[in-house]
């Protein structure tokens, strides 16, 4: 997850067995992104805003600042209180894709940024695995 050379920084990786073009539709289309992480507004637009509902973490404000098609999606994530960013990138690996996920900019010196980087550390890898399962059901 984290690197002696990047304490605050979670980094993952899941292999999912579709395309890349439908992993990214599960990173930017609403409806299926709130299948396996969080309902919200979500578009690969540079400079799109959007909340993400995090249940009993509230509605979390972020803003798109970087969109390949298909390769790479970057937002800032709840400015103002955690303000990291977060970038996936897809990269095709035989008949499906390695998703990438590097979320970064987690304030060690604050209670709240060293409890997000615990808790979402041990969070991300179980969501990746939930891609391919809502990708699956969309499929049939």
């Amino acid at each position: 997850m984290t690197t002696p050379t990047e304490p605050n920084v979670i980094h993952c990786d899941q292999f999912i067995a579709h395309p890349p073009a439908k992993v990214w539709k599960a990173l930017t289309d609403p409806e299926l992104h709130a299948r396996w992480w969080a309902a919200g507004d979500v578009r690969a637009v540079v400079g799109h805003r959007f909340t993400l509902d995090m249940g009993n973490w509230g509605h979390q404000e972020c803003e798109v600042l970087a969109v390949e098609p298909e390769r790479l999606l970057r937002y800032n994530f709840a400015p103002g209180t955690l303000d990291t960013t977060i970038t996936w990138e897809l990269r095709p690996e035989g008949t499906g894709t390695r998703l990438f996920l590097e979320h970064a900019g987690f304030d060690l010196d604050s209670p709240l940024g060293k409890q997000a980087l615990e808790g979402m550390g041990r969070g991300w890898p179980g969501l990746l695995r939930r891609i391919e399962p809502a990708l699956d059901a969309v499929s049939q």
